[in-house]
């Protein structure tokens, strides 16, 4: 540090380096300057860093990223200084999808123009290309002299169908030499293309919607439409065994995420010309393809009408899957038990089809919805179809029993301990009482943290991948019911009703409807706590009424018991299959009949030996 002083100005100047010193002998006279005084700064000790640290100074202004508006975007009054100028969004800009609607990209439902560049920039701008590298556009020459190209979405289309059944042909000169007409699309579209499957299209929202599902769209210079061509062949998962719905007997297929081989799977259990599947797409911006599959003819078509109402009139931005569109066109948001019914299996979905109801099933996810359904829908397991009478009965009936022993069984526990002691034997009473002599917590108590622990240790089971699972499942629970009885924080006997409570549980085929009766449950045990008998029969009778008021795509939940309709065969106690002529006429299918009366003719038929047998044989005899 340089030190001045000016005797004529009598001014003190404190100079930090050398090139200010030149600069001040410039502007005043070096003569008059009688004092120069250079004093060396030493640099900081640790002391007077330490502090700096402390002491106080204007910080500066350090410029941080911090999320724009939509309107400082369509603007570009974005003050980010490390944003470059190329990635301000303007309004006018064809390639954003800002720029009014609400941020939503508006589809052209014109016409196709007859210009290759402008059909080339129209492609770009949609797919937000050259930015995007999934769409891919390859021109070529027809014939040496017509300009195409075709346009495809990199890694979901069959590239060997391309090369080999649009290109070669397409390229193959020799083709267009035997015809002295001028190359056209018709002729290309006709003669030459050798996909099995071509359509032309005369809108944009359709060539863009063609190009999303995999498909290769094919243009050439001056024509006004476009060849779309099949080329799907995005990866699948192979189609494996059911992980839900395991069954002994029966099929063993289960849906993956195609929704083509989800389809093909049902067609190959229903071979009926009348088996009818439309498409339908979901989501503005991801357009998941969504599926109904019925019978023409069986099936009422006002439920296909339904069906197909609620599911186009949907307005969203995403849909994953069947359980995003469930929550969409159910009945009720709000109600406890399932209004549809969630299966794996491509088996359980064609029978449902053969009664005349209605699949949905979605791209992206290894289920089937069906509607409209019934309660005891929800109780009954592909498999019975494939035992004999006495088997699929006892187990309905032991699936119904077990749903109410999950639902009753921890509340009459409790009610039966707080309220109504005389109503259990004297020696399971003093045994009871002995149990929880130790224990600090009242029942109440004990029941709610032992149903919680279960429930997390079933979730945690769930959640851990692998042979893992299931091994926590088991060992955490039966080290977490001996350690709690052991430190007197819960009683034996509680462990052998959540036990059992939860084996009930397991019992109910349908997840949805489990998850159900779990939350219907703490509902009772709540009941039972309070008012003992008379409060579980309360909120039974409120269950009871709310759960008859719940319909299915306009039939009631538990028809045909409640409202009355004709006798079913196949509610609870399962005729043998020879017996149910007769489909569920809740639904008001059009053919009613299942099959005739006498189903098995051979009881009727006398038999045809193709011996004869005399009498004297029968005289011998």
């Amino acid at each position: 540090m340089i030190m001045l002083h000016d005797t004529e100005h009598q001014l003190y100047c404190s100079i930090f380096n050398m090139s200010n010193f030149h600069l001040f002998r410039k502007l005043y006279n070096y003569k008059s300057v009688d004092r120069v005084v250079i004093i060396v700064v030493k640099k900081a000790g640790s002391l007077n860093k330490i502090l700096s640290y402390i002491s106080y100074k204007d910080k500066k202004q350090v410029k941080k990223f911090y999320i724009p508006t939509v309107d400082e975007l369509r603007d570009g009054k974005g003050n980010n200084s490390n944003t470059s100028n190329n990635t301000n969004i303007k309004a006018n800009d064809p390639s954003s999808n800002i720029a009014g609607n609400g941020g939503k990209q508006k589809d052209n439902d014109g016409t196709i123009t007859t210009s290759i560049e402008d059909n080339i920039k129209l492609i770009n701008s949609k797919f937000n290309a050259p930015v995007n590298k999934d769409i891919i556009i390859r021109r070529f020459l027809i014939a040496g002299k017509y300009n195409a190209f075709i346009a495809y979405l990199d890694g979901m289309v069959n590239e060997q169908i391309i090369n080999d059944f649009i290109l070669r042909p397409l390229l193959n000169i020799k083709e267009f030499q035997q015809k002295e007409q001028q190359c056209q699309l018709d002729y290309i579209f006709d003669s030459i293309l050798e996909a099995n499957k071509t359509q032309k299209l005369n809108k944009v929202k359709e060539v863009i919607n063609e190009i999303l599902l995999g498909n290769t769209v094919l243009y050439i210079n001056g024509c006004n439409f476009y060849v779309t061509n099949e080329t799907k062949g995005f990866p699948a998962r192979g189609v494996e065994k059911p992980a839900i719905e395991e069954t002994v007997t029966g099929a063993q297929e289960a849906f993956n995420e195609s929704l083509r081989v989800n389809i093909s799977l049902v067609r190959k259990i229903i071979k009926n010309e009348n088996l009818t599947t439309e498409l339908l797409s979901i989501g503005e911006r991801n357009k998941n393809q969504c599926a109904i599959m019925y019978l023409n003819g069986l099936v009422n078509p006002a439920i296909v009408d339904e069906v197909k109402r609620r599911i186009a009139s949907i307005e969203t931005d995403y849909n994953a899957g069947d359980g995003m569109l469930e929550q969409f066109i159910e009945d009720n948001t709000f109600s406890i038990i399932p209004t549809m019914l969630t299966t794996e299996r491509p088996d359980r979905t064609a029978s449902h089809i053969a009664e005349g109801r209605v699949a949905i099933i979605c791209e992206g996810t290894p289920f089937a919805k069906v509607v409209p359904i019934n309660f005891v829908s929800l109780l009954h397991s592909p498999e019975d179809a494939f035992m004999r009478f006495p088997y699929g009965t006892i187990l309905r009936f032991v699936r119904l029993i077990g749903m109410f022993i999950a639902t009753l069984l921890p509340s009459i526990y409790v009610a039966m301990t707080n309220f109504h002691q005389e109503m259990i034997p004297t020696d399971l009473l003093i045994a009871i009482v002995k149990a929880k002599e130790n224990v600090p917590f009242p029942t109440i108590v004990e029941v709610v943290l032992m149903e919680f622990s279960f429930e997390l240790i079933r979730e945690a089971g769930i959640r851990i991948p692998g042979i893992i699972g299931n091994t926590l499942g088991i060992i955490g629970a039966l080290i977490l019911g001996q350690a709690a009885v052991q430190a007197n924080i819960v009683s034996p006997v509680l462990i052998i009703i959540v036990a059992i409570t939860g084996l009930g549980n397991f019992a109910i085929p349908s997840f949805s409807l489990g998850l159900a009766i779990r939350l219907i449950r703490f509902g009772f045990i709540a009941s039972g706590a309070l008012l003992g008998f008379y409060g579980i029969t309360c909120f039974m009778m409120l269950i009871g009424i709310y759960l008859v008021s719940i319909k299915s795509f306009g039939i009631p939940i538990f028809a045909p018991v409640l409202p009355r309709t004709s006798k079913s065969k196949d509610y609870i106690v399962r005729y043998p299959i020879w017996e149910q002529e007769k489909r569920i006429d809740s639904i008001n299918p059009l053919d009613t009949t299942r099959q005739p009366k006498i189903s098995r003719k051979w009881t009727v038929e006398a038999p045809n030996y193709n011996y004869d047998r005399g009498e004297s044989d029968d005289k011998g005899r």
